[in-house]
């Protein structure tokens, strides 16, 4: 198998109705077949629907262990609720799974706007949507600076620091690059404008492609105004794959890469397949791959 060399493609294995065993398997094939690039979980406590009494580890001790088990991917949460974690906190987890992972993560952050009946259930904030970005771009501030400074002094608004100190540092330099997930036009693609590497959203069925290219032009938009190249960031989605029909999980793909996107997060319903990172690699992303590039 060789890689795409113009667009990525990784594995998200939502840590529901699946044992941590079984995502350490297919993390670890996955690991293994180059054209898969990186790999992710979410960051729920619960599941989202119906009993929650099904068990649902913790995304970041889970993406320790994962980290620790996996030598080529890079690693991630879509993405983290900025509103669980402290962003000092958050800054000195990542780091601290950086150096496990030997310089491999992705820093995936959201506002936390999905965190649904979890948030009642575990005494989570959950402000308006205005302040959840507000907050937002604090905290990314406030880790990039835990990843780079030797003590942080922070006075915000939502977030105060002294002489807060990350070590140690993060393996990537100078910080991972920093994915942050949403789809509001007016603030959040604002904030991605202004601090991400990496841009997410979700894509069918939640978003269209149609969809998908609009926001890519809204974001757009944004850099010009802030004077940044929109080439820096790199245009994400994420979408599940259909087991029976992957003509049409390939059919999706083909849409989304034509309306823009660059970074493929491919969604392995649950129960899983035999072999199921292999079935991706050369059912779906392989002709994907070849067929984009010959576009």
């Amino acid at each position: 198998m060789t890689e795409p060399t113009r667009l990525s493609f990784g594995i998200k294995t939502t840590p529901q109705n699946v044992s941590f065993a079984d995502i350490l398997k297919v993390w670890e094939e996955a690991d293994t077949i180059p054209v898969i690039q990186h790999a992710w979980l979410w960051d729920h406590l619960q599941p989202m629907r119906g009993d929650t009494s099904i068990p649902v580890p913790e995304g970041w001790t889970a993406l320790a262990a994962l980290a620790a088990r996996t030598n080529r991917l890079q690693i991630g949460l879509v993405v983290t609720n900025n509103l669980i974690r402290p962003p000092a906190l958050l800054a000195k987890i990542a780091s601290t799974t950086d150096v496990i992972a030997d310089g491999r993560l992705v820093l995936g952050i959201g506002a936390g706007g999905s965190a649904g009946p979890e948030s009642e259930a575990y005494g989570i904030p959950q402000p308006g949507a205005g302040e959840r970005i507000k907050r937002l771009a604090e905290s990314i501030t406030i880790i990039k600076r835990m990843f780079t400074q030797d003590t942080v002094d922070f006075d915000g608004k939502y977030y105060q620091l002294v002489a807060a100190r990350c070590e140690p540092k993060p393996v990537h330099k100078p910080y991972p690059p920093i994915m942050i997930g949403g789809a509001g036009e007016r603030a959040t693609l604002r904030v991605v404008a202004e601090h991400a590497d990496i841009w997410n959203m979700p894509g069918p069925p939640y978003f269209t492609a149609t969809e998908f290219r609009h926001k890519c032009t809204v974001l757009d938009e944004h850099c010009a105004a802030i004077g940044r190249d929109p080439k820096e960031i790199t245009r994400s989605v994420q979408t599940h794959v259909n087991y029976e029909d992957p003509a049409a999980s390939r059919d999706t793909l083909l849409e989304l890469i034509d309306a823009g996107a660059q970074h493929l997060v491919l969604n392995l319903p649950t129960p899983y397949p035999a072999a199921p990172a292999t079935w991706l690699a050369e059912e779906v992303i392989m002709p994907v791959a070849a067929k984009a590039n010959a576009l």
